[in-house]
């Protein structure tokens, strides 16, 4: 029986293998007309500059690959490189598009029409090229194609693309409106102090549109409502001096004399609809915010309603007005629509300076309930599936105050488990919260707060059980306040004036508490006590020139109101709240990301993080969920989470809960990743990865484990890999190997390279979102 098994699978195997031999040895141009060449992609983009001193600007090259980019079939990396298996090639030339049945049904699945020279049109590439060059003031330049075709089938071609690049035209000089009058002037200040439009400049027609466009915005929100962009005009002349161009700037013929006007705001009409419609008007004075008409009965608090509005009657209309006020009625939440009119340019009349205004919102339907099924991955490297059933009401007190009420249920799994190898390290958990999100800031006056943006106060509720079978059963309650605001566009900061945190394990495995017992200092931070927290969260996030800078600060002190209190109540030794002593500890922790663009769709990320916890007062151990642990799928990716530290310990290979102990008060580590296309939504990267946990105080139970800077460097992990996502955007889901270089641990093999075997030296994880 065993014998016929094989033989079956071996015929298996040869099938497969004789069916990608097929299609990769079968044409896939016998269908295609003799007068047509199948595209398989650019062989070169060869640019070439006359002058060895010039280059080419990096936009405008960049351009020119777009211009080239045409996928050829089967593309890997468009357009240079094809994958060689042509599928959908193969089974558009050998089978039927009338067939029937499963082959039919296959047929229209698979099936991939050749793509051809003639739909390339190369010629219209190099016309596209050209005028690149052209509206970039590389005038005298040029490019040309050329097909070459393959050696093993004439029917297939490549393209290769040539570019000549020759020494852009400069402006040489600029001339303004210089009229007198007050549109003009502005119009002229504005140009005079753009830095493009100005002598020596590179030629540009994006950067001159931009110039305009930006000037238009500009007199929009200086009153000028009705001004487009192209009521501004260029002239340029290029015979005065070779590789120089003279440039004027002029309003355009047949202005509408409304576009040419400054306008300050008339009557504002806000009209608030119920979602179910009808309803009985009522109208409501809001002073220089003009008039809401309510369509009653509806939850609505006119105040915080009047408050989202930016426009003022009589004042300089302007368009930021519109999407302040449109963006501040759309953060509430409350709304399914909102529609924000203008006075039409054919109904100004030459007598009138002022636009009346009018919002229409209609209201949003309050409740819903929802029900999620995720897929949840977590910084200590658990992934797993997960269910939630909630309830919202987003307009609980007609201010846009939203409650949500969720439970969720969740089971749980560790990646890249090369340190719990054939242990139960599975986890099962249950949670119930409530939040009650206010879109404002309910906090003291002095708190520097923009009131551009959404700020947010937020009470909370949990309940969380948790339960890992091999190890204990832990329940865990919350309360917290929260404040959340941008002190401006590029800082959120969060302040939570106030979190109570209750841990208790309800019971424990015997080998769980072994572990404990051969480790106070874990044991104690495992108690059952209250954590009584004030943490700040301060967030600075800045693109630039395509790269992304990234600053996070957290800290956090608990106990310390809470030990005052006792103390000046005359309470000495260990401080207890019903019973239960309570954590004093301070912890800080900072990280930053720099995302630097390489080239279009290649990014070079580095990330660098340091953080640092110490108990005290009341608490000889930070608690251990408050402790720094390293490795797993968000960190140094060549070592299972909890596999390393602190700092030279390792535990005994015979415990398997020898895990526990790898934790610390101080953790550095740094990241470098390289992010890149491979094909469709699938990305590729490499990356490399260093760093360690130790303990800021000396444990008898865990030698090496204190932080020393002589030992430092050597007590670094280290670790490389790559990894694969599929990135659709919304969703990232990426898979990861990392292998280990250096461990900070003795291995039994000397030098810095001291893994001791490729089997022991890898870790493989699955994880949703990028690491960092």
């Amino acid at each position: 029986m065993n014998r016929n098994n094989n033989t079956i699978t071996r015929l298996r195997y040869l099938l497969y293998a004789g069916l990608v031999l097929g299609v990769l040895s079968c044409s896939t141009t016998s269908r295609i007309a003799d007068d047509e060449l199948l595209y398989t992609g650019v062989k070169k983009l060869n640019i070439k500059c006359e002058n060895e001193s010039l280059q080419l600007d990096e936009a405008v090259a960049e351009d020119i690959a777009t211009a080239i980019n045409v996928k050829p079939n089967n593309s890997l990396y468009s357009p240079y490189l094809r994958h060689p298996f042509p599928v959908g090639l193969w089974v558009y030339n050998h089978w039927s598009d009338s067939a029937k049945g499963l082959k039919g049904w296959l047929y229209k699945r698979l099936v991939e029409e050749p793509v051809l020279i003639s739909a390339v049109k190369p010629k219209h590439r190099v016309e596209m090229i050209n005028t690149v060059l052209q509206d970039n003031g590389y005038f005298d330049s040029r490019a040309s194609y050329e097909l070459v075709q393959s050696s093993k089938n004439s029917k297939k071609a490549k393209i290769t693309y040539n570019v000549m690049v020759n020494e852009p035209y400069v402006i040489s000089s600029v001339g303004y409106l210089e009229t007198g009058n007050e549109l003009d002037n502005s119009i002229d200040s504005l140009a005079r102090a753009d830095k493009y439009y100005k002598a020596g400049s590179r030629y540009s027609m994006d950067s001159l549109n931009a110039v305009r466009v930006k000037i238009a915005n500009v007199l929009r929100n200086r009153g000028y409502y009705y001004f487009r962009p192209e009521y501004i005009e260029y002239y340029a002349d290029s015979t005065i001096k070779k590789g120089k161009i003279a440039m004027r700037m002029a309003k355009a013929k047949g202005i509408p004399p409304a576009a040419l006007r400054r306008y300050n705001t008339g009557k504002i009409t806000t009209v608030i609809n119920r979602y179910q419609g009808a309803g009985t008007p009522d109208t409501i004075d809001l002073g220089v915010k003009g008039i809401m008409i309510r369509n009653n009965p509806l939850r609505l608090n006119d105040k915080i309603m009047s408050q989202r509005l930016t426009f003022r009657e009589g004042r300089t209309f302007r368009v930021r007005d519109m999407e302040r006020t449109q963006a501040s009625l759309s953060t509430m939440g409350i709304f399914s629509g909102i529609d924000i009119d203008v006075t039409p340019l054919d109904s100004i009349t030459a007598d009138r300076n002022t636009v009346d205004v009018a919002i229409n919102c209609t209201m949003d339907q309050p409740i819903e309930a929802k029900i999620e099924a995720q897929a949840t991955s977590k910084s200590n490297s658990f992934i797993g599936p997960g269910l939630t059933l909630g309830v919202a009401h987003k307009n609980l007190f007609g201010g846009g105050e939203i409650l949500n009420a969720d439970a969720t249920v969740g089971y749980e799994w560790a990646t890249g488990g090369k340190s719990i190898k054939g242990y139960d390290y599975n986890s099962y958990e249950f949670g119930l919260t409530a939040t009650l999100a206010v879109p404002r800031l309910l906090a003291p006056k002095f708190i520097d707060r923009s009131r551009r943006y959404q700020n947010w106060t937020k009470f909370s509720l949990s309940a969380d059980l948790l339960n890992r079978p091999s190890f204990f059963k832990m329940v865990k309650f919350g309360a917290g306040l929260t404040w959340q605001w941008h002190s401006h566009r590029h800082s959120l900061n969060e302040l939570i004036p106030f979190r109570l945190t209750y841990t208790k394990l309800l019971n424990t495995t015997a080998e769980f508490d072994e572990t404990m017992a051969n480790n106070p200092a874990v044991a104690l931070s495992f108690r059952n006590q209250f954590i009584p927290e004030i943490q700040y969260n301060y967030t600075y996030d800045r693109s630039f020139s395509g790269n992304q800078l990234t600053y996070n600060l957290q800290l956090i002190e608990a106990g310390n109101v809470f030990a005052g209190i006792w103390s000046l109540c005359g309470s000495n030794g260990e401080k207890k709240m019903f019973g239960t002593p309570f954590s004093q500890f301070v912890k800080m922790q900072t990280s930053v990301v720099y995302n630097h663009g390489v080239m279009p769709g290649h990014r070079l990320v580095a990330r660098m993080l340091v953080g640092a916890a110490h108990a005290y007062g009341n608490s000889s151990q930070v608690p251990y969920s408050e402790q720094f642990y390293i490795g797993g799928a968000n960190s140094i990716r060549a070592f299972a989470v909890r596999s390393i530290g602190p700092g030279s310990f390792r535990p005994d290979a015979t415990n398997p809960n020898g895990y526990y102990d790898q934790t610390g008060t101080f953790k550095f580590e740094a990241n470098l990743e390289y992010r890149f296309p491979i094909f469709s939504y699938f990305k590729g990267a490499l990356f490399i990865d260093a760093g360690n946990v130790w303990l800021l105080s000396d444990d008898q139970n865990r030698p090496g484990g204190k932080l020393r800077m002589k030992n430092f460097l050597d007590e670094l992990a280290l670790g490389t890999g790559l990894g694969i996502r599929f990135d659709m955007d919304m969703l990232v889901v990426r898979a990861d190997v990392g292998y280990a270089l250096h461990a900070p641990y003795e291995t039994g093999k000397s030098g810095y390279f001291n893994m001791p075997s490729f089997k022991k030296s890898y870790a493989f994880h699955i994880a949703i979102g990028y690491p960092f």
